[in-house]
C-alpha cells in the first residue's frame, strides 16, 4: 500500500515553517504514542507520524523529499537518525544493479563521494508518560510517587556488557573503528562509503564472555516509584521533565529524557479555564430576590460574597484575584460564580399561604407573564 504524503500525515501545508511542522508532530506523537493510546491502529499511526517528522524535520531530507517525492521513502526506507534517508529506499540496499542510491544523492547534495557511518555514542530517544493527579493537587502543588521504568548502566559490568575486562576484545573485522570501508561500482563510477561494522554493531569491541547480570547488553531495566514534585498551578497537558529517564543510548550514549504529561482528575464543583475558575452556585429564589451575603468556596479557601437583590438566573458574578496563581508569574486568575436559582418543589402550608398573599398583592396586571403578553399587543 502506498504511503500517505508526509505533509498530509502531519496535517500541514508544504509551505509550513519548521516550527509549524514541529508543533504538529508533537501533538500527533502525544495522541498516538503506544504507551498512551491503546486503541487499534494507534501504534501504526505513531510510526507514520514519526517517519514523517524524521524527513520533514530535517532540512536536507525535506529538500530531497520535495524534489524527488514519496518514491524515495517507500517500502522500508530508514528515515530515522542522521543517516542517509535514501538507504534501502524501496529499491533494496543496493538499488538497481548494485547502485547505492544514497551515495548518488549524497554526491548531488554536497555529500561528496564518501558516506560516513555514524558509529559514535548516540543519545537515547525521549519518552512520554501520562500521570493522573487530583485537581486540587495541581492547584496547590504536591509531591507524588510515579511508577516509572527505564534502562540504566549495569552496575556489575559498568555498562561494558562483559563479565570482566579480559572478555573485551578489539573487533577483528573493523580493527576497533566501529565501521568498515566499502566500495561500490555505480553508473557514476566507484563510490567509497563507510558502513557500521556488522560484527560489533559499531562499538569496535567484541564481547567473548557476557556479563551474567545484563546478558551483555550493558544496561538493566529498572522499575520503581519515583517521587516527583508537582508544581503549584500546573495545568492539564503540561509536562514535567525528568532528565535521563528516557530510552537508553547507543554505543555508550546517554539516556534520553522522560516527559510526564499531566492528566487532571475532574473536580465535582470547580472547573478550570486557564487560570480562571468557574463554579455553579445554587441559591433560593428568595435570596435572589432580596439579596444575601454568602460564603462561597474558592481554590484557596472561602470568600464572602454579596448576592445583589434582584439577581437573575444564570447571572455571573466575578471574584477578582480568586482564581489560580500562575505557575511562573504567581499572578492569580479570577473566579466566576454562575448563579443557579432553584425553585422549591415542596412548600409548607405557611409558605404556600405567604406566596399566595404575595401573588394577590402583585395584581394580575403587574404579573411578569401579563407584561410579557402585552408586549405582543403593541
Amino acid at each position: 500500500m502506498a504511503k500517505r504524503d508526509f505533509y498530509e500525515v502531519l496535517g500541514v501545508n508544504k509551505s509550513a515553517s519548521k516550527d509549524e511542522i514541529k508543533s504538529a508532530y508533537r501533538k500527533l506523537a502525544k495522541k498516538y504514542h503506544p504507551d498512551i493510546n491503546k486503541e487499534p491502529g494507534a501504534e501504526e499511526k505513531f510510526k507514520e507520524v514519526q517517519e514523517a517528522w524524521d524527513v520533514l524535520g530535517d532540512d536536507k531530507k525535506r529538500q530531497m523529499y520535495d524534489q524527488f517525492g514519496m518514491a524515495a521513502f517507500e517500502q522500508g526506507a530508514s528515515t530515522g537518525g542522521q543517516g542517509n534517508p535514501f538507504s534501502g529506499a524501496g529499491f533494496g540496499s543496493q538499488g538497481f544493479g548494485g547502485v547505492d542510491l544514497g551515495d548518488i544523492f549524497n554526491s548531488f547534495f554536497g555529500g561528496g563521494r564518501q558516506r560516513r557511518a555514524n558509529v559514535g555514542p548516540q543519545r537515547g530517544e525521549d519518552t512520554l508518560q501520562r500521570i493522573r493527579i487530583q485537581f486540587m493537587d495541581a492547584i496547590l502543588g504536591k509531591k507524588v510517587l510515579v511508577p516509572v521504568s527505564y534502562d540504566e548502566p549495569c552496575k556489575t559490568c559498568g555498562g561494558s556488557g562483559a563479565k570482566d575486562a579480559s572478555a573485551i576484545k578489539t573487533c577483528p573485522h573493523c580493527n576497533g573503528k566501529g565501521y568498515v570501508n566499502v566500495q561500490q561500482r555505480t553508473l557514476f563510477g566507484v563510490m567509497d562509503s563507510q558502513q557500521v561494522c556488522p560484527d560489533c554493531g559499531g562499538s569496535g569491541k567484541i564481547i567473548t564472555d557476557k556479563c551474567p547480570d545484563c546478558g551483555g547488553k550493558g544496561y538493566v531495566h529498572i522499575k520503581r516509584d519515583m517521587e516527583v514534585n508537582i508544581p503549584a498551578g500546573i495545568n492539564q497537558g503540561q509536562q514535567i521533565l525528568i532528565r535521563g529517564k528516557g530510552a537508553h543510548g547507543i554505543n555508550g550514549g546517554p539516556n534520553g529524557d522522560l516527559y510526564l504529561e499531566i492528566v487532571l482528575i475532574p473536580h465535582p464543583n470547580f472547573k478550570r479555564d486557564g487560570n480562571d475558575i468557574h463554579m455553579d452556585v445554587p441559591i433560593s429564589f428568595v435570596d435572589a430576590t432580596l439579596g444575601k451575603k454568602i460564603d462561597v468556596p474558592t481554590v484557596y479557601g472561602t470568600c464572602e460574597v454579596e448576592i445583589p437583590a434582584g439577581t437573575q438566573p444564570n447571572q455571573i458574578l466575578r471574584l477578582k484575584g480568586r482564581g489560580i496563581k500562575d505557575m511562573r508569574k504567581g499572578t492569580p486568575g479570577d473566579e466566576y460564580l454562575h448563579i443557579q436559582i432553584k425553585t422549591p418543589t415542596k412548600l409548607s402550608k405557611e409558605q404556600k399561604k405567604l406566596l399566595e398573599e404575595y401573588q394577590k398583592s402583585e395584581g394580575k396586571e403587574d404579573s411578569i407573564f401579563e407584561k410579557f403578553i402585552k408586549s405582543f399587543k403593541k
